[in-house]
């Protein structure tokens, strides 16, 4: 059986080599370009395109999947069925029809919840406990193909999105090798979506990062750990960007009732104590514009910041 893999982020390389190790026939691997990284812009691979060359697979990194050079290049490999994580950009009707066993997806949600681009990040930012992986067939709409198997994945109130992004990704791998048997069997029968529970997940904006001081200690809590490591929530401080990528769990401290939102209550090593909606959060790690991450103990000893600051 021909497999075309199709993905991008680190999230998809577990199921990649899951594929490998069980003997699957991997005959091609689709990924994203290669984009530019860092400071200097340095090229980089994906992920995904950097497992499948160390296996000597071949990679196609189409810049538009749906472009008729790209599906007959695609053709060439004749896929029995075409599995995808993370790839990042909606298959057309051309390629979803190619493959005789369909196309599945190992998607990182309990759908029909989060559809969508940014399910694990959303999922942390709006205080779930529990997500998980929905293996399904792929369909036109925006996951909105009907569900082969879920596994579930508790949320820790430490988790992260790279956190959780590394359990879904081993939890998505170890479905995907449940399945693929009772598949290739005929055993599977796959439900369809209730369109009536859908929610969404869009890929995160700059808005998103933005922090708002009068929304409470837990939202704060949430965001910021929904946005770690990919980008950390921001505030304002003297015009310029402040950036936090840690703070404590909230502990229910109230402040004092005078305080605007975003008022700077302490400065001490164990962090920066600021007012917000319903309470105080502690900021653990921050990273002032022009400068690199620091801890909030590296913070206070060189600050210009003061006790009464209002941060946004």
């Amino acid at each position: 059986m021909n497999i075309v893999f199709m993905g991008t982020p680190a999230f998809a390389v577990p199921s990649l080599e899951m594929l490998l190790s069980e003997g699957y026939r991997v005959v091609a691997v689709v990924t994203q370009p290669d984009r530019p990284q860092g400071r200097k812009k340095v090229l980089t691979p994906t992920p995904v395109k950097e497992a499948a060359l160390r296996h000597g697979i071949p990679v196609l990194q189409p810049q538009r999947l749906r472009s008729p050079e790209a599906v007959a290049e695609l053709a060439k490999y004749e896929p029995d069925m075409i599995i995808t994580a993370a790839y990042g950009q909606i298959l057309p009707k051309s390629v979803l029809d190619m493959p005789r066993l369909g196309c599945l997806n190992v998607h990182g949600s309990l759908l029909p919840a989060y559809r969508g681009g940014a399910p694990i990040q959303r999922c942390i930012i709006n205080g779930e406990k529990v997500t998980g992986i929905t293996l399904m067939y792929m369909a036109e709409g925006l996951d909105t193909g009907d569900m082969i198997a879920k596994l579930e994945v508790a949320i820790a109130e430490e988790d992260t999105a790279g956190s959780l992004f590394e359990k879904l990704s081993v939890a998505g791998a170890e479905l995907l090798k449940q399945q693929l048997p009772r598949l290739m069997q005929g055993k599977v029968e796959a439900e369809p979506q209730n369109e009536a529970e859908a929610t969404y997940a869009p890929n995160l904006t700059r808005e998103d990062e933005r922090i708002d001081w009068s929304r409470s200690s837990r939202d704060i809590y949430n965001q910021i750990r929904g946005l770690v490591p990919f980008s950390g929530g921001f505030t304002l401080w003297n015009g310029e960007v402040f950036k936090v990528w840690a703070t404590a769990k909230p502990e229910g401290a109230a402040g004092p009732a005078d305080a605007a939102p975003g008022t700077v209550l302490e400065l001490t090593e164990q962090g920066v104590l600021v007012k917000t909606g319903d309470g105080t959060i502690k900021l653990l790690t921050v990273q002032p514009s022009g400068k690199k991450a620091m801890t909030a103990e590296q913070f206070v000893r060189g600050t210009s910041m003061t006790v009464g600051t209002v941060l946004g």
